[in-house]
């Protein structure tokens, strides 16, 4: 599992801000070895930013429209951006630590080199986005939307849970799934062709050959 990590920062030498928006505006929409922390806010907008090498830490930020951003180099640490949307952004090498991204919208995003630990990832839409070089560890995925994604180099661990996940358009050959609970993930047998799983998880998938367990 070759997925990059962020840049190491040290978080003395990081500076910590107090307004997001007004330090955005004095920076021209682009911030470097900052800490955002203790931030909390509801249906804020945010667009065309690029953040790299910061932290966030205990941020929540709900329903908000975080729209055409990049965050390079970012650790996300105890956040909370549950029903936000980062359409059409780019996580690269960043880290979600125990956070929450519940009903987030993050369709037509590039995620590469990205890893979610603990974090609850359940109704989240990932639609359209090109997925690389990502771990899913210790991560709830329930009801989450796979729809035409370009997957590569993606991991599942540690029982990550896809339970009634809803693919689509998306193979998932080579992904290895034997760690990951699939119970009534929605999924064609052209997409789950070629994919890794356990013995017993062959019982979840029946249904695509049209045949019933008798009990």
């Amino acid at each position: 599992m070759n997925i990059l990590k962020p840049q190491k920062i040290q978080i003395e030498k990081l500076q910590k801000i107090d307004d997001l928006n007004s330090e955005l505006e004095e920076n021209y929409q682009e911030l470097e070895y900052k800490i955002i922390e203790n931030i909390n806010l509801k249906n804020e907008k945010i667009y065309d930013t690029k953040i790299e090498k910061s932290k966030f830490h205990n941020v929540e930020i709900l329903e908000g429209k975080l729209e055409n951003n990049t965050f390079i180099d970012v650790i996300f640490d105890n956040c909370n951006f549950s029903n936000t949307s980062f359409e059409n952004s780019a996580f690269i090498r960043c880290e979600f630590n125990n956070c929450k991204l519940a009903g987030s919208n993050l369709a037509e995003t590039r995620i590469y080199n990205v890893t979610f630990n603990d974090t609850n990832a359940n109704y989240i839409n990932l639609s359209i986005s090109s997925i690389e070089n990502v771990c899913f560890n210790k991560t709830t995925l329930r009801n989450s939307n796979f729809q035409e994604n370009k997957l590569k180099n993606v991991y599942f661990q540690n029982n990550t849970d896809l339970t009634q996940a809803q693919v689509f358009k998306t193979s998932f050959k080579n992904i290895d799934l034997s760690n990951a609970i699939i119970d009534g993930i929605a999924i064609s047998q052209e997409d789950i062709k070629g994919a890794i799983i356990e013995s017993f998880q062959a019982i979840e998938l029946l249904y695509l050959l049209g045949v019933k367990i008798k009990k």
